[in-house]
């Protein structure tokens, strides 16, 4: 018993990441293996979807998104330059109930239309969403979702060793697609949401995407819900400052959107000029 528990504890000081803003991470699951995940997970999500119709109804509002997701795919891959290996996908999901958008590790999204009509989106505020959900898989958010997962379950298998407790190991989580698909719908920390707000609003600005459009989107999601919180910012908490917050990032952000450079779109046809930023 003694040496699981030494394993575990091993296992945690190991399993240690740093992400894009420099925090530390748990990173018990490798990036890899949550892409991997991922991909699988996307599959299984959008299959039943598309069987009822759902997916990509309607040709505008598909290219639209594609458009707006292209120019902060392409800036996405000018900083972090491996996610040019990426398998890149946005998928518009027709609900027009729900008012949600994801993006799973590897560049898995979805949005769905009860977020652009509900609010009535913006090309600008729409970037806001998918700067700021594409942030989150850039900073490795659903590997860091999943290891949280996966420690849980290590603690689950040391009570059931323990205690010889069937009902710890019946609660274990089965299959890593599962897990990818869970941390999705899984809140973020406060921490995993400040970073995907600074680095989605900067996404957006090297773009072309103004960034004051942050801080009225999320006064759009606030007004929306009425008694009833949006499903996008149940998974998203929201500390009472946040809107200050995103007005102090939007005025560091406007340089970038000031900036006159063409903002190339993914897929890209010819080799980018180095960021924006740069």
């Amino acid at each position: 018993m003694k040496k699981y528990f030494i394993l575990i504890l091993l296992l945690f000081l190991c399993g240690c990441a740093t992400s894009p803003t420099g925090r530390s991470q748990l990173m018990l699951v490798s990036p890899q293996q949550a892409i991997s995940a991922s991909k699988e997970a996307y599959t299984q999500t959008l299959r039943p979807l598309e069987k009822k119709g759902k997916i990509d109804t309607d040709p505008i509002t598909s290219s639209r998104i594609r458009y707006i997701t292209g120019r902060l795919i392409a800036q996405a891959i000018l900083l972090y330059p491996h996610t040019k290996n990426w398998e890149w996908s946005v998928k518009v999901i027709d609900d027009p109930d729900t008012v949600n958008a994801w993006c799973m590790a590897g560049g898995k999204m979805a949005i769905y239309t009860g977020i652009i009509q509900k609010i009535n989106a913006t090309d600008d505020e729409i970037a806001q969403v998918m700067g700021h959900e594409i942030s989150h898989a850039l900073a490795n958010h659903t590997a860091e979702k999943m290891s949280i997962a996966m420690a849980t379950q290590i603690g689950m298998v040391g009570l059931a060793v323990a205690s010889n407790n069937s009902r710890y190991r019946g609660a274990i989580l089965s299959g890593s697609a599962l897990a990818a698909a869970l941390a999705v719908n899984l809140p973020n920390s406060r921490t995993a949401e400040r970073e995907a707000d600074t680095m989605g609003i900067e996404l957006a600005a090297l773009a072309g995407y103004n960034p004051w459009a942050a801080v009225s989107l999320w006064r759009k999601m606030a007004d929306v819900g009425g008694k009833t919180i949006p499903q996008f910012l149940s998974t998203h908490p929201s500390p009472a400052n946040r809107q200050a917050v995103l007005a102090e990032l939007a005025q560091q952000m406007m340089p970038y959107y000031l900036d006159k450079r063409p903002r190339p779109v993914y897929p890209l046809q010819q080799q980018p000029s180095p960021a924006l930023r740069d």
